[in-house]
Formats: C-alpha cells, structure tokens, sequence
C-alpha cells in the first residue's frame, strides 16, 4: 500500500468512530493536507511529529474530534501553527468561514499554499500576533489547540468576540488548575471528554464565555 492508501485507511476508520461523514472529496482534502504538512515539514519544522500515519491521528483526527461541538459561522483559530486544528475543521465545515492566525510568516506562508492547493474558499490566513489583530466583525467562537493557559489565552483574545462569542480551548489532561485561574470576567459554560480514535492520552474541550 502507498501512502496517500493508508491515510485513507486511517482516516476512514477513525471517521467511523467519530460517526462523521465526509464526502470523498473531504476525505482526500485531508489526506492531501497530511501529505503537505509532511512535505513542508523538512524545511519548515512545522510539527514534531514526523510520520504521516501519525499526523493523520495526532493532527487531523484530534482536530475532527472537535466537530460535533463547534457552532457559530465565523471562527478564529489562534496559534493555529500549521493551520491545526482550523484547517482540517474548514475542511469538514465548508460553509463556515474560518480565520487561521499564527505569528510566524513560514506557517501562513504554508497554509496560503494549503488554501491554494486544495481550493479552500473558506480559510483566510493571516500573519499577526493576536493582541495586534481584529476582525472585521467580532468573532462568533476563538478556537485554540495547544496555544497557551486558559487566563492567557481569554487576557490575548477578549477583544475578538462581544458579549455573544464563545472561548474553546482543547486541552489534554483536565486543566482544572488553568480553570481556578480563570478572571471574573469570564466563566466556563461547559467542558467535554473527548474520545480520539487512536490516540494515546486524554482530550477535553473547554467553553468559555464573558460574563
């Protein structure tokens, strides 16, 4: 089997689990994006993990996980890195309208190659450090994966939602301490377990909210 065959195989289980449904197109949009990341990755050092069987579990399963859980239209994923956990979520939500942010120009350089290559009308790279950005309108959810403390990451982000836009953050271990940090200001409306197929280690989602 070559490659790009096993991504399929890997992916095609792990939607299984999920029970999400992606069109074949999706399916090789994520494959495709697997095989780009590994391509890249030998002079970008865009990710640690080498192995594309790996990314395809550690990045794109991890990131579809959040599916179920994601409303709102118009989202911010920042500290995206290489555009995870926005781009395979863009991916799988073609009709929302994602904004992928990280500070590094060789990150967007890659994902406005990703954007291009697998003809995403619904990713919007950008080059800045998320207390220098704003949108055009505020934000319906500001998603981050792995991009810093909860109290931080509310403290960098308020002023990209109003009073109606949500905080998720995907975690490992329960981040109980990171929640006892969290200001008044904000208040945590719910947190969930996630089950990645595949992958060693706990995952929860956690929402948060002004007050």
């Amino acid at each position: 089997m070559t490659i790009q065959q096993d991504l399929h195989t890997i992916l095609a289980s792990g939607l299984e689990a999920l029970s999400l449904d992606l069109s074949d197109l999706q399916q090789q949009q994520l494959v495709d994006y697997v095989m780009l990341i590994d391509k890249w990755n030998k002079a970008y050092n865009l990710t640690s993990v080498r192995d594309p069987k790996q990314m395809m579990v550690k990045h794109i399963l991890d990131s579809l996980a959040i599916v179920p859980h994601l409303t709102g239209d118009n989202i911010i994923d920042v500290g995206t890195g290489p555009g995870l956990p926005g781009m395979p979520l863009a991916i799988a939500f073609p009709e929302k309208k994602f904004t992928l942010l990280d500070s590094l120009g060789k990150r967007v350089r890659f994902m406005t190659q990703c954007v291009h290559t697998l003809k995403l009308e619904n990713v919007t790279p950008v080059q800045s450090r998320v207390e220098a950005h704003s949108g055009e309108v505020p934000y319906d959810v500001v998603l981050s994966r792995a991009f810093a403390s909860l109290k931080d990451m509310l403290h960098w982000c308020q002023h990209l939602v109003d009073s109606e836009g949500q905080f998720l953050a995907l975690k490992g271990q329960f981040p109980q301490d990171e929640i006892d940090e969290v200001s008044d200001y904000f208040h945590v409306i719910r947190t969930e377990n996630l089950t990645v197929p595949n992958l060693v280690g706990e995952r929860h989602l956690v929402w948060l909210k002004k007050k």
